[in-house]
């Protein structure tokens, strides 16, 4: 079960933290390079420089409660379900940890015991033909389904809906783990939806195959979730993102089951109802199956680094790598903050490497003439052929060096790629010292790309002025390109010592960071989705049009509104049958 492994009220393993003790911070267990309680004194200088955190001082979240909210009485839906052999429980624990997912008001909420309203079954269908029975018993029977994957949500898509009077079953589909098949001539498998992104992974590269598919939360999200969300991977440009990889898809509506009949790489035969099933953020339905394209394991994996002047010219960088379509299968751009910020989860070495250090820094700024509170860092990733890998590498460090870059060695690349595992991990240890935090995202053209993240930063240093905030970070990275722009990703945090409110101060900040962001020529989000704390801009950027049409189809697929999470639409909009006669709030 998740909880005898995993944070019930946090990200990731359970035996994997940061910690502050006897003095310096250490990360425990040993599934990351950096743990084995190796201690990180600079990440403790660097926490209490930044953020002015007394250290001594923690405030650690609330114990898993005993008590547990009633669940509201479905005794005929849960007859029906087990006369059908489908596990469920009611059990207080189970139905608390699938009420939300990793937003920070979904983890604020469990740290502070302030959950409202959780989910009143789980349950764990094995296949397909269980989840068909729950679908059609959950409409007899008036029953809410929300599809529960890996939990790592950060939209607010798993959160209940608080106003909500039915009862409510959280579907979780960890069960549904299976490959069910694979065509190696053909390079396609089919996998159940509830596999998790490092099991998928692992069953394929056992084989001599791989999907490629690596998102930030690869470890815990569940391939269901990917095309639920419409998920972007760390190494998109050589494999694809979600909607690339998806060649047929199962889902399970009120009406039936909603799927193509071929599993063939293009067809033309009106629109495409793959794209209808990806980004529904489980308003229409529940995946159960999908037929995702598979890649012959790479020969060569290697990894770079690139130091830039400046955060532009990295940005101008990438944009002429991404023209001449060149890109290797990850290429990210972090600006100074967030290089200053990994320069700190470095592990000390010795004297030798304590005067190399030095060496690197006379070398940067009286060699090279650099500010080292202006550079900008790239790392690369190549995957492919050794003659593939070796001509695409020469040619985008020819391309670094006419925008001022030079190389930076692998091991910088491999370090800072890695690192992206083990950041999540951070956000828990900053709630325990007064600091909220969270990422969010956006994807914009290139023309606009490097005023956005200007004009975003600077959004929220104003904000923080006006709420009195002065120890807080902002700083963005370039995470994907293509060749009409690229996904950025912003980092803010701040310590809330003094303040009633640290989350609610936290999202009015965030809002007004995501009304510049449009502004600005940006997305309302590149590949976290909707859900629900997105929802206000759903409008303004699919059109009054594009909202009716999506009305009309959850009307068709889901008349009595089972699957009503509430995402996508903004309460004020979701007046009328197909939405009940209910407004869910976040």
């Amino acid at each position: 079960m998740l909880q005898q492994l995993l944070k019930w009220n946090g990200w990731g393993y359970k035996d994997s933290r940061f910690v502050y003790q006897d003095g310096t911070v250490v990360f425990t267990g040993d599934r990351y390079p950096i743990g084995g309680k190796v201690s990180l004194p600079h990440f403790r200088d660097y926490v209490i420089e930044n953020f002015n955190v007394d250290l001594s001082d923690r405030r650690e979240g609330v114990p898993i409660p005993n008590e547990f909210p009633a669940p509201v009485s479905c005794p005929e839906f849960l007859h029906d379900v087990r006369r059908h052999g489908i596990d469920c429980t009611q059990n207080g624990e189970d139905r608390l940890i699938r009420c939300h997912g990793q937003t920070l008001h979904d983890v604020h909420m469990m740290r502070t015991g302030t959950f409202k309203r959780i989910p009143d079954v789980v349950l764990f269908p094995t296949s397909h033909e269980q989840v068909e029975h729950i679908v059609h018993t959950a409409n007899r029977h008036n029953v809410v389904l929300i599809p529960y994957g890996g939990g790592t949500s950060v939209s607010g898509s798993v959160t209940c809906p608080e106003d909500e009077q039915r009862p409510i079953a959280a579907l979780d589909t960890s069960q549904m783990n299976r490959m069910l098949w694979i065509d190696r001539e053909n390079l396609v498998a089919c996998f159940e939806a509830g596999i998790v992104g490092q099991d998928l992974e692992r069953e394929l590269r056992q084989l001599g195959f791989t999907v490629g598919h690596e998102p930030d939360s690869y470890e815990f999200s569940t391939l269901g979730g990917w095309v639920a969300t419409r998920a972007s991977g760390m190494k998109k440009n050589v494999y694809g993102n979600i909607e690339d990889l998806l060649v047929r898809v199962k889902m399970v509506t009120s009406k039936g089951v909603l799927e193509r009949s071929l599993a063939v790489p293009r067809v033309s035969c009106g629109p495409d109802f793959n794209h209808l099933v990806l980004g529904s953020e489980g308003t229409l339905g529940v995946i159960t199956e999908v037929v995702i394209k598979i890649r012959p394991v790479p020969q060569v994996k290697r990894y770079g680094s690139l130091v830039f002047p400046d955060f532009g010219s990295g940005v101008r960088c990438l944009r002429e790598v991404a023209r001449e379509r060149l890109q290797p299968a990850s290429i990210r751009l972090i600006d100074n903050e967030q290089f200053v910020f990994g320069q700190a989860l470095k592990i000390p070495g010795g004297a030798l490497a304590t005067a190399a250090e030095k060496l690197k820094k006379v070398y940067l700024t009286h060699v090279k003439r650099l500010q080292l509170d202006r550079i900008a860092i790239a790392t690369l990733l190549f995957e492919g052929h050794e003659d593939q890998v070796k001509q695409n590498e020469a040619k985008i460090f020819a391309i670094a060096k006419r925008h001022g870059g030079f190389s930076a060695g692998s091991s910088n690349g491999e370090k800072g790629y890695i690192l992206t595992f083990v950041i999540a991990y951070i956000r828990d240890l900053a709630l325990d010292y007064s600091i909220v935090a969270e990422s969010f995202e956006t994807s914009v053209s290139w023309d606009r790309c490097e005023a956005l993240c200007i004009n975003v930063k600077s959004c929220v240093r104003k904000e923080c002025a006006k709420h009195n905030i002065q120890h807080y970070l902002i700083s963005c990275r370039v995470t994907q390109t293509y060749d009409a722009g690229a996904c950025v990703y912003f980092y803010f945090g701040f310590n809330h010592a003094g303040f009633a409110n640290p989350v609610t101060i936290y999202e009015e900040i965030e809002n007004k960071a995501r009304d510049e962001i449009l502004a600005s020529g940006g997305s309302i989000s590149h590949h976290h989705g909707i859900g629900k704390i997105r929802s206000r801009w759903y409008p303004q950027s699919v059109s009054d049009v594009g909202v009716q049409l999506y009305k009309a189809t959850k009307r068709e697929l889901d008349p009595k509104n089972i699957f009503a999470a509430g995402n996508l639409i903004p309460a004020e909009l979701r007046d009328g049958p197909e939405f009940g006669s209910l407004k869910a709030k976040l």
